[in-house]
């Protein structure tokens, strides 16, 4: 499957957040980021995917200023995260993956103190909503101790919320919560989108990244291999399977259909056509008269497209010199 083609260098007018050049390597000389390039346009929802250890949370650590980059620059909302943290961290909000938070205060107060935190005036009636937004508002009161963990994370995000960032970060926000916090969480999402924000997530649920994601960027050992629309990534590596149920089962693919990328499964009696459906001829309606000239009969026919999660895997498992030699 060919990748995608690298992202470009180029700045987007659009970009809230630009990423240029961005290498982090540890003092153990472990290279974490190697030299990302990456543009987030205003108002977009953009989903960072790569498998553990990827390097998806030392890059948002590093764009929130929580790590320093060893080379490179980085802007968000136009401001350099090193020469004006200040300007560029009050433009950003984010949701950790630890659930580490002011265990003896309240919801409200530490909700409260995170606005106070970015010099916000105060502001109730905005906390109140947020709140409300997350289904925290009957538990205004309550010490965060006493928090489920899926509680404790809809705190996290009304921390992330409270000073009313242009910029929002979630690093695995559904991670080990539960189905209701995680679709009010992308609710809120939605809203947030609609009314200006932009917002960066990573996930593992690659069905909620295909869902909610404008475009997809995946990460493999330090290198952002893919940077995409998701339609138009779906559409450059997405694949198409005919699924073919034979009335007899067939003990190989017959030398007569080599022609054809065929796979035998289900004990023979089915056979699976994979092709490119961008392609102006699909050769669907030549295998099947081919099937038809060999005495191959059938009973069924079953069409399906690759998901995120098939091009994700194929992705992150194809070799960097396969990726480079492909065409884009």
């Amino acid at each position: 499957m060919p990748a995608a083609a690298p992202p470009p260098t180029a700045s987007s007018p659009d970009a809230i957040v630009r990423v240029r050049g961005v290498s982090k390597t540890y003092a153990g000389g472990f290279q974490a980021l190697k030299h990302i390039d990456l543009d987030i346009r205003r108002g977009e929802i953009f989903a960072l995917l790569g498998p553990n250890g990827a390097g998806k949370t030392t890059l948002i650590s590093v764009i929130c200023g929580m790590s320093n980059a060893t080379a490179g620059t980085i802007t968000a909302d136009g401001h350099d995260t090193v020469r004006d943290w200040r300007a560029a961290r009050a433009a950003i909000g984010l949701v950790p993956q630890e659930l580490h938070t002011d265990a003896f205060e309240t919801v409200w107060a530490t909700v409260t103190f995170s606005r106070g935190l970015f010099g916000k005036a105060p502001d109730p009636a905005y906390i109140e909503r947020i709140l409300r937004d997350l289904s925290l508002w009957d538990k205004k009161d309550t010490k965060i101790l006493a928090l489920s963990g899926g509680m404790k994370r809809r705190v996290l995000i009304a921390k992330a919320l409270s000073h009313e960032p242009k910029i929002l970060f979630l690093d695995e926000p559904s991670a080990g919560v539960d189905v209701e916090l995680r679709h009010d969480m992308w609710r809120l999402v939605r809203k947030l989108r609609d009314a200006g924000t932009t917002i960066i997530l990573t996930t593992h649920y690659l069905e909620e990244a295909e869902d909610m994601a404008d475009r997809i960027g995946v990460i493999r050992k330090g290198e952002l291999i893919v940077v995409e629309d998701k339609a138009v990534l779906m559409r450059k590596l997405g694949k198409k399977q005919l699924a073919i149920t034979l009335q007899q089962p067939l003990q190989q693919v017959p030398a007569a259909l080599a022609r054809w990328p065929l796979a035998l499964s289900q004990g023979g009696a089915t056979l699976t056509y994979t092709f490119d459906s961008q392609q102006e001829d699909t050769g669907i309606a030549a295998l099947l008269r081919a099937l038809q000239e060999h005495g191959i009969d059938f009973k069924d026919l079953h069409s399906s497209e690759s998901s995120l999660e098939d091009i994700f895997v194929s992705l992150v498992h194809q070799a960097p010199a396969e990726r480079k030699a492909d065409p884009a």
